[in-house]
């Protein structure tokens, strides 16, 4: 029986970031795959690190091949794969353990051609989440290619590793790498694909490390000359795209933002500053705290030190389940006894934005943790002339069974976090606080009402 998704790992003399790349990919919480390892003329380690794995997994296949380079080796790979969907990985890199599972189920939940995902840049001990598109939903191409439109040289939209393909469409159209391109060819690769696939998703997790190590043109050899008229032939590539999927009056509507192509791909193969704003040290992906509000007085700082200390408390149940903090918050929400809300409802309650909560909404489906649907309700407001009647569309969200153990998790984690608050506390000085707090939050209710 032909595997669900088909991984592709090109490998080349890469023996000392290979096991942590392959071990992440075994870990995957999706096990229906199948792992092609195509070392290409290696002279290191790796061939032995790659013939180690296949005996240790069966769903590990590894082909020996002289050097031909990265392109000529994903299309052999390629063709090789049995796999309904195609996910890439580079072999100096690592994948979260959910990645494979959160690219499937966004595929799945939406019949979508291609998902893509936001990823971790890796530099030395540094990372920082990078991502584009923020909407939720099923995108047409059309609506797709607008948001690529707005930052066109963008390794989001360019590179292959942080994204799932559909091998048919590979097939139908017979689309491979340009073994002759030494830059963007990932990209022409993705424009060629985009043509043909008509819905796509994006999710809004971060799924791959990627390690910014690769080289530039510069430093390949190439000369100034050679690496102008490369980079106007992709832009050849991508113009032609937009020609394609465009009528003639939309495209000279987006003329000049097309041309900012040119302008955006100015820096040397598209890839990212060594130095960026808002980076975390490498293992503590986690939640940052403002200093100053640590010791800050004030019923507002009081209220953000709590909030900052229940997202300290769940962020290691987000990242082993690869959620997002907001997501958890809404998982609890949706875990407590309520009535009916509407989505600007649920919102307001979570603290969120609406946007935000369909994304939270939108990946909590695909994890199959809550089952959505919007329903037509009849409401009663109150009038000068009597009661009028109102259709409302409320919010009707079922958890579902795989719910269970993360609740139950989450609930583990608000006993030790309410234990570690209480630090310190006799049962006495326990009760009282609880006792104080209902007083409070009785006169908050009567407030409010």
């Amino acid at each position: 029986m032909n595997p669900t998704v088909s991984i592709i790992v090109p490998v080349y003399n890469s023996e000392d970031f290979l096991p942590r790349c392959v071990d992440s990919i075994l870990a995957q919480d999706f096990r229906d795959f199948e792992l092609l390892l195509m070392d290409d003329g290696s002279s290191d380690g790796s061939p032995e690190i790659c013939d180690q794995y296949a005996l240790q997994d069966s769903r590990v296949h590894v082909v020996h091949k002289e050097n031909s380079g990265v392109s000529d080796t994903r299309n052999q790979a390629i063709r090789m794969a049995k796999g309904t969907y195609l996910q890439f990985v580079d072999s100096d890199d690592w994948l979260s353990p959910h990645a494979t599972s959160l690219l499937f189920q966004a595929a799945l939940g939406g019949q979508c051609d291609m998902v893509i995902a936001d990823f971790y840049r890796v530099v030395d001990d540094r990372l920082a989440q990078k991502g584009d598109i923020e909407e939720s939903g099923v995108m047409t191409r059309e609506r797709f290619a607008g948001h690529m439109m707005e930052n066109p040289a963008d390794f989001y939209y360019g590179v292959l590793w942080n994204k799932l393909y559909r091998r048919d469409i590979i097939e139908a159209h017979q689309l491979q790498m340009d073994p002759a391109t030494s830059w963007c060819e990932d990209f022409v690769f993705n424009l060629e694909y985009i043509r043909w696939a008509e819905r796509f998703v994006a999710i809004h997790v971060p799924i791959y490390y990627y390690v910014k190590r690769k080289g530039s043109l510069v430093n390949q050899g190439i000369s100034i000359s050679k690496t102008i008229k490369m980079k106007l032939t992709i832009f050849e590539y991508y113009n032609n795209f937009y020609k394609h999927i465009l009528d003639e009056k939309d495209y000279e509507r987006s003329r000049l933002q097309v041309y900012r192509f040119l302008v955006d791909s100015a820096g040397d193969g598209m890839v990212p500053p060594t130095i960026f704003p808002g980076s975390k040290k490498l293992g503590d992906e986690r939640i940052n705290v403002a200093d100053h509000a640590l010791t800050g007085q004030g019923v507002l700082m009081d209220e953000y030190r709590r909030r900052k200390l229940l997202e300290y408390a769940f962020s290691p149940v987000a990242q082993r389940h690869g959620l997002s903090l907001v997501d958890i918050r809404t998982l609890v929400h949706l875990s407590y006894p309520q009535p009916q809300y509407d989505r600007k409802g649920l919102a307001d309650l979570v603290g969120i934005s609406r946007g935000s909560l369909n994304r939270a909404l939108q990946h909590l489906v695909f994890k199959g943790y809550i089952q959505v649907e919007d329903v037509k309700a009849k409401t009663e407001i109150p009038h000068a002339e009597g009661m009028e009647y109102h259709t409302v569309k409320q919010l009707n969200v079922t958890l579902l069974p795989d719910a269970a153990p993360l609740l139950d998790e989450i609930a583990e984690v608000e006993k030790h976090f309410s234990q570690r608050v209480f630090a310190g506390f006799s049962q006495e000085e326990q009760e009282l606080y609880r006792a104080m707090t209902n007083r409070l939050n009785e006169n908050i209710q009567r407030i409010l009402q």
